[in-house]
């Protein structure tokens, strides 16, 4: 059986608890505008850091697909030298190749008939195969992958998403690289696009509306919690602070009021809610919870989230609901990219609440890894070498 909840004044306090609640209680809010309402931000070094440590995967995925994304999936090593500022690459393409040796494998070819042989990058049998197996981790999650991009067009005002805004965000919700063209066209009964895929008006509109995908997570949370304490427990936020974080009184207060308020799905209709009201507030939380909760890292960056202003309702200053609530959120500056973290997603700097579409990426690091650890070796043997003839040279010069 659950603890009774503590009142919010009191987990303020400690930093420590969850705000739920087995009632419904009326509460007499206090009219404050929100956009009146300032809190500091505050760095988070721990969920910086988390940031930080998927650094080398994502530019090592960047290069990867640079590759791929050639005819024959091939490249000379002096062309994707010339791209290395669109890349974001700040070391020479020979020492990223030294750094992480498991990638590729280098061979000398013609890029014109009867010109000089030149090195050209190919990728490693070692990575085709954890690409096969990406693939095969893909096709296992297919049904997870389309209740998330049926959640996506069911959060929207129309039911309708850009294709080109949905393709541009692939990789944070996992999607497959053809989704709209070999995913989409297998589930009539979800999907239909309007124009073409690759067209510059092209939309992917929802058919028909699944009830099961219509629950957040915040609510299936709740029901869990239910089911397992025969309590009915009440959608809310986890809302913890940061160790060392305080908010003022006059914050303390309107947060305790925000959070008494009753959770709005973010499947609901609002069209008649007032976009300046708290609820809205609620509802815009809501649906910044469930973007990040259907990310596979549980972070997205502003810009990208602001990508969808228009079809989620968000206001112009919606950043700055990441730093409003932050017990729920962190907004984090790394790297100069403004980036929505979702704190209970996260341990420090490690994610814990993981999506089964990481397994992908874990297999990617794994290989790194082996790289890291060949590459050492071999350095190892090399200073080893170096001292072994510097030892027979010394010998040399006795004699």
């Amino acid at each position: 059986m659950l603890p009774k909840t503590r009142t919010i004044s009191s987990y303020l306090h400690n930093h420590t608890t969850i705000f739920t609640s087995h009632t419904n209680p009326e509460t007499q809010l206090q009219v404050r505008f929100i956009s009146s309402l300032k809190v500091v931000w505050r760095k988070d070094r721990k969920l910086d850091q988390a940031i930080e440590n998927d650094k080398q995967y994502k530019l090592c995925a960047r290069v990867v697909k640079e590759v791929l994304n050639e005819p024959g999936k091939v490249i000379p090593l002096r062309y994707l030298e010339k791209r290395r500022e669109r890349l974001r690459l700040n070391i020479k393409v020979k020492t990223f190749l030294s750094r992480y040796p498991g990638l590729f494998d280098i061979y000398y070819d013609r890029i014109k008939p009867k010109t000089e042989p030149v090195k050209f990058l190919r990728i490693s049998d070692r990575l085709q195969q954890i690409l096969e197996e990406g693939n095969a981790i893909v096709m296992e999650n297919e049904p997870l992958i389309v209740s998330k991009l049926c959640k996506l067009l069911m959060m929207s005002k129309d039911k309708v998403l850009s294709a080109d805004k949905l393709v541009n965000v692939k990789r944070e919700f996992g999607f497959p690289n053809d989704f709209m063209v070999n995913l989409v066209p297998k589930y009539p009964q979800y999907f239909r696009i309007l124009g073409f895929p690759g067209e510059e008006k092209s939309f992917l509109e929802l058919v028909s509306w699944n009830p099961e995908f219509a629950k957040s997570v915040i609510e299936r949370r709740a029901e869990e919690e239910s089911n397992l304490t025969g309590i009915r427990v009440r959608p809310n936020f986890y809302y913890k602070l940061p160790s060392g974080f305080f908010l003022k009184r006059e914050m303390r207060e309107w947060v305790r009021d925000w959070m008494e308020l009753d959770y709005i799905s973010p499947y609901e209709d609002v069209s008649q809610l007032d976009q300046a009201s708290q609820e809205m507030e609620k509802r815009t939380a809501g649906v910044f919870h469930e973007l990040l909760s259907l990310s596979i890292f549980k972070r997205i960056p502003v810009p990208i989230l602001g990508k969808f202003s228009d079809e989620y309702r968000f206001s112009n200053a919606f950043s700055n609901a990441f730093t409003r609530h932050s017990g729920i959120f962190y907004l984090s500056l790394k790297g100069g990219i403004k980036t929505a973290v979702l704190r209970e997603a996260y341990k420090d700097d490690e994610l814990i609440d993981c999506d089964p579409l990481l397994e992908i990426k874990d297999k990617f690091v794994e290989l790194l890894e082996e790289g890291w650890r060949e590459r050492k070796e071999q350095l190892q043997l090399q200073m080893e070498e170096v001292k072994k003839d510097k030892e027979r040279m010394a010998m040399g010069n006795k004699e």
